[in-house]
């Protein structure tokens, strides 16, 4: 793995990269579903990665129909998510050592994320996690969330560097789409979704997990 330019600063989306929360999410919209004996295929779940809920909402209503009370299901299903992750989501692998690595080499980091401001704060303050980032960028500091790039041009602003010298960290199609469209050095590590062909072409790499990318970054360093 190359990276085209310097590093000057790294953006990381949350969910899927640094906690493993889209297993849950998935697993809960099922299990909603299947209570309530309702057709929620894969595909629209998996369609909704990485999207605001704004997003989302109007997907699920578009899906089940005009009638269909979506308030509720969601309510429903961040009730089985906060009872899953109630304990604290776990950490994706790579995490700690890849902040480390970026502590040593002083360089900036933010995050940017479909969710909300106070989830951040209750995911990654229990672990130690947020006070490691320079920014965070959430669901309500946006007008337009992924694959709109202002996230991640809005991280970027924050940390002060320019958003062609950033590289950014995503597991979604919606965030890979939003990153690249703000110019950013862009490195899918795959969660729940496989890169595509159309999603590999907008990256400049594809990772395995965040070892990958502490490597990548490390190398480049010492060139």
């Amino acid at each position: 793995m190359r990276f085209p330019r310097p590093v000057a600063g790294v953006v990381f989306d949350m969910d899927g990269v640094l906690i493993d929360t889209e297993t849950v999410w998935r697993a809960v919209q099922i299990a909603e579903a299947e209570a309530q004996g309702l057709d929620l295929p894969l595909a629209v779940i998996d369609s909704m990665i990485g999207a605001p809920w704004q997003v989302n909402r109007r997907q699920l209503q578009d899906h089940f129909g005009p009638d269909f009370d979506v308030e509720a299901f969601v309510q429903a299903i961040v009730l089985r998510h906060d009872a899953v992750c109630h304990a604290g989501a776990p950490l994706k692998t790579g995490v700690v050592e890849l902040l480390d690595l970026l502590d040593e080499l002083g360089l900036p980091r933010a995050i940017a994320t479909s969710s909300d401001r106070q989830v951040v704060v209750d995911r990654l303050g229990p672990p130690g996690l947020l006070r490691r980032f320079h920014a965070v960028v959430g669901n309500e500091d946006c007008t337009r969330g992924k694959p709109h790039p202002e996230p991640y041009l809005d991280a970027a602003r924050a940390m002060g560097v320019d958003p062609a010298s950033c590289l950014a960290l995503e597991d979604s199609y919606n965030g890979v789409r939003s990153a690249h469209a703000a110019g950013m050095m862009t490195v899918m590590v795959p969660d729940l979704l496989p890169p595509t062909e159309e999603i590999g072409g907008l990256c400049v790499a594809v990772a395995q997990t965040l070892h990958q990318v502490r490597d990548a970054l490390l190398i480049s360093t010492r060139r």
